[in-house]
């Protein structure tokens, strides 16, 4: 098993030239949340997308619910940032998670941008992308990798 100095060195080199720290596997996101009580996994879908489709099941003081963008709407949280300042600690590594990995990537870079300096992507998001038949949660992403959730 990979230390987490290992693996958030492996995040780095897996995203350079980003405007945030780096980018980790589900299993990665998984093993450091396990790891270290510091981690914070920040679940940027719209409360609709947890309620309905499903959430992580990690330790509730390591698990944030930030919305990127607001439901129904889909416009951008306007207070994403200072919800955001609210519940982490920039001394804190923040995990951002969505669908399929857009959100997260911006979210990661707007944290970086307000002073988080351990601020990294998940890869594939929580439902991965759409299959042949346009259905989630068969080609990657959290759910894909047997991870723990709840839900739909």
């Amino acid at each position: 098993m990979k230390t987490t100095k290992e693996i958030l060195e492996a995040a780095r080199e897996r995203a350079p030239g980003q405007p945030y720290a780096g980018a980790v596997t589900p299993d990665e996101a998984f093993m450091l949340l396990q790891a270290a009580p510091n981690v914070k996994l920040v679940d940027v879908r719209t409360n609709a997308e947890r309620d309905w489709v499903g959430r992580v099941v990690v330790p509730e003081d390591q698990h944030l619910a930030v919305e990127w963008a607001t439901y129904p709407g889909g416009q951008p949280n306007p207070q994403f940032g200072a919800q955001l300042e609210r519940m982490a600690g920039k001394d804190e590594i923040l995990l951002f998670l969505c669908r399929s990995g857009v959100r997260s990537r911006h979210s990661a870079r707007v944290a970086t941008e307000l002073g988080y300096e351990n601020a990294f992507d998940i890869l594939e998001g929580f439902e991965g992308d759409k299959d042949g038949d346009g259905h989630r949660k068969t080609v990657g992403g959290w759910c894909k990798a047997g991870l723990p959730w709840i839900g739909a």
